[in-house]
């Protein structure tokens, strides 16, 4: 071959790929001792305990890439199989398939007893961890399975997730997403900074970001769209990812929001040389941004596979080239799904299961030309009434105060972490529903959420700290309301069963790959469009595709449109620094944007400018730059006008994406037209977020309250702390002249 400028030009461009590729012809070993097994490629080596199931070391280039420093573990599921009676084995051994691949397994085995007592708490279930490693794989995967007999007590699953604990000597750069891709603070400036109005929120006093706040729930991602998310090295240029191959085995659908990765805050100590190791993180059952619920009742013969997933190691020059790298390995993993290699659990495969395809045909006739943006369509368990689970005993840090992680606790979403105790104080209401059902069509009324960080104010931040949550209401429940009553669970909530999305296309055609066999209930939302659509009873059938066709879709009015605010979306992004929410302290910034309140005019404001995306109590006192503290009462209104004097029944519909308020009260000129008080807590806006568990409520008021010419609605959140606002989905006002005034 005649060497020229091109051939050297191509081979510069492939030089990377084709070093990285070159270990590829080495087969996989495996290797055991009496602690632990090895699993090695020439590309990676991985070592994992057999007592716990822990990744104890990960190497990459003759690099450990795991923290080896401070006395945690260093990757590891928060339910590990160290209790019970244990079972190691070898699943696939390279020496029975010339090193093509290598997998082994930590199983424990409950016998009715709890497992584990980590960071998320027990759970009364086997659990089994398996690590897989192929030729030619630059990672390693995981994946565990959780087993619930029906001669098992009930139980429930606190916090869970796969966490990694990084070298700290390699990675000082985060990427989450084309908004949050930046070098982070040192350990140094974090142990050295100063603490704000929660315990993970701490303003700079050195390093790259001086004076500004550091806030994990900064880096918190929609995990739908999140798929690859890691740490670089700027000296090293290697860099290591989480990749979500499917988001099957996540729990609250395409809208959950969780913590992905920043530096580990959870040590309680004041100590300067504290550990803070960047931290990665994959949830399955996560308590946050309104959370989610994994109750198994004392009767259910329950399984759950989670994952398999890969950690990605690669090297480039750019942190952006790696990050990309990660990306294009994510859509390789996606493709690859379900793994032919995964045997002896339930998971089926490709030819065991089924495709579902249909078209979403938009119908409503108050909007004849709306187009549906950016189409979400999914197979989710049909809604049902979660296990209450008895009280028991506590166990560990994650069995939490409130929660059942251990079997224990009487609370519906079990143990989490160290936010659990909490969120789970503060949770007051049961959320209720407001259905409205038209064939294939549902409104639903549910609630809230958020994420966080860089916080760009220029402020002078000093001061205490107070925790900033206050208590609303007697229920202290997950998933309770007042009473401690269980609500629905559905897909915005749902962590024991699988869930399968898909985005349509802008003509609203779906079609929804590797379903497992089994009944479910098909939902669809999209912006610009309120509430979402339900059909119930599809029946999958094993490797099989099914055809639903045209699915209609006429979303629920409660009469003629008067007018509406933002865009129905299940979060605030189009609101004033909506765009720019994941800073801390917007809630102090907001008396400064806004010093007379929300003054909205129909037809004269702009949304995008004249709606904060939050609404929050009014911070009265100007030396709070804390986040500490209360606010007063504050009071947005919206000013339109009508031709002629209305009667009948009208309805304000008040979709909600976060919650921090025990309350909202409403008046149309000046009269009561009623309040929201069964909102759901969700922390969204103390973990600067923009959205989460979603919820509409609805005040149907007489018509007659309203009058010719200037009418003026008032909403008002009450004083308390802060953070206790809401923030808005969207805004409608809609008229039914011909049905009575609600009595």
């Amino acid at each position: 071959m005649k060497f020229t400028k091109f051939t050297a030009a191509v081979l510069f461009f492939l030089l990377p790929a084709i070093l990285r590729a070159a270990p590829n012809s080495s087969g996989v070993v495996v290797s055991e001792s009496e602690n632990s097994f090895t699993l090695a490629n020439g590309i990676v080596t991985a070592e994992v305990a057999k007592h716990s199931g822990d990744l104890t070391s990960l190497k990459y280039k003759n690099l450990e890439m795991l923290d080896a420093q401070s006395s945690r573990q260093a990757a590891y599921w928060s339910h590990n199989a160290a209790r019970g009676q244990q079972i190691t084995r070898i699943t696939i051994d390279p020496k029975t398939n010339g090193g093509e691949r290598g997998e082994v397994s930590i199983k424990g085995i409950s016998g009715g007893n709890q497992m584990g007592s980590g960071p998320g708490g027990s759970v009364i279930a086997d659990i089994e961890i398996r690590f897989a490693l192929g030729r030619g794989d630059s990672g390693i995967y995981t994946y565990s399975i959780f087993s619930h007999p029906t001669n098992y007590p009930g139980t429930s699953v606190g916090e869970a997730r796969f966490c990694m604990k990084l070298n700290d000597d390699i990675f000082d750069w985060m990427t989450v997403d084309a908004n949050r891709n930046m070098k982070m603070i040192s350990t140094y400036d974090w142990n050295h900074a100063t603490q704000m109005n929660m315990k993970e929120v701490r303003r700079m006093n050195s390093g790259l970001y001086k004076g500004q706040v550091e806030h994990k729930y900064d880096y918190s991602a929609n995990q739908f769209d999140v798929r690859a998310w890691g740490w670089s090295s700027s000296d090293k240029h290697v860099g290591i990812w989480l990749v979500n191959p499917s988001v099957e085995y996540l729990s609250g659908g395409p809208t959950k929001y969780e913590l992905s990765s920043h530096r580990d805050a959870t040590f309680n100590t004041n100590a300067l040389d504290a550990p803070a190791p960047p931290t990665l993180l994959n949830y399955w059952r996560g308590s946050h941004y309104g959370g989610s619920i994994c109750n198994i009742g004392t009767n259910d013969a329950w399984t759950k596979v989670i994952g398999p997933f890969l950690i990605y190691c690669n090297s480039a020059n750019g942190h952006d080239a790696m990050w990309h790298d990660a990306l294009a390995e994510a859509g390789k993993e996606s493709k690859a799904w379900p793994f032919d290699w995964v045997q002896g659990v339930d998971y089926p495969h490709k030819n065991e299961r089924a495709t579902v395809t249909g078209k979403i045909i938009l119908n409503d006739p108050q909007a004849p030309k709306l187009k549906m943006k950016n189409l979400l369509v999914g197979l989710t368990a049909p809604d049902y009434t979660p296990a209450i689970i008895p009280r028991g005993p506590r166990t560990g840090r994650g069995g939490g105060r409130f929660g059942g992680g251990g079997g224990g606790g009487f609370g519906l979403a079990g143990g989490g972490d160290d936010e659990a105790a909490m969120t789970n104080q503060n949770n007051f209401s049961n959320g209720g529903t407001n259905e409205n059902f038209n064939s294939t069509n549902s409104s639903r009324s549910f609630g809230g959420d958020f994420t966080n960080r860089f916080a760009r104010f220029g402020t002078n931040f000093n001061g205490g700290f107070t925790n900033g949550f206050g208590r609303f209401g007697t229920n202290r429940f997950r998933g309770g309301g007042f009473g401690g009553l269980p609500r629905i669970v559905d897909w915005q909530n749902d962590a024991k069963n699988y869930e399968f999305w898909v985005r349509a296309d802008a003509k609203g055609n779906f079609e929804i790959p590797n379903v497992r066999p089994g009944t479910y209930s098909l939902h669809a939302i999209a912006d610009g469009v309120l509430g979402d659509l339900t059909m119930s009873n599809v029946v999958v059938a094993s490797g099989k595709t099914l055809k639903l066709g045209k699915v209609n879709w006429q979303p629920v009015r409660y009469g003629r449109q008067l007018w509406d605010i933002g865009i129905p979306n299940r979060n605030g992004s189009e609101f004033f620094k909506g765009d720019d929410y994941f800073h801390w302290g917007w809630y102090l910034e907001y008396p400064k944007l806004f010093p007379g309140d929300v003054k909205y005019v129909i037809g004269k404001s702009d949304f995008h400018k004249d709606w904060f995306f939050e609404q929050v109590p009014y911070n009265d006192d100007t030396n709070n730059n804390t986040g500490s503290g209360r606010g007063s009462a504050t009071t947005w209104t919206v000013t339109f006008n009508l031709p002629v004097a209305p009667h009948g029944k009208a309805t304000l519909r008040l979709p909600i994406c976060g919650v921090g308020s025990r309350s909202l009260t409403a008046t149309m000129n000046e009269q009561s037209i009623g309040s929201v008080s069964n909102l759901t807590y969700n922390a969204t806006i103390n973990r600067d977020g923009i959205g989460g568990y979603w919820m509409e409520h609805n005040l149907a008021f007489d018509a007659s309250l309203m009058q010719a010419g200037t009418n003026v609605l008032s909403l008002t959140i009450p004083a308390g702390s802060l953070t206790s606002g809401i923030i808005y989905d969207y805004l409608r006002l809609e008229l039914d002249e011909n049905s009575p005034p609600p009595k």
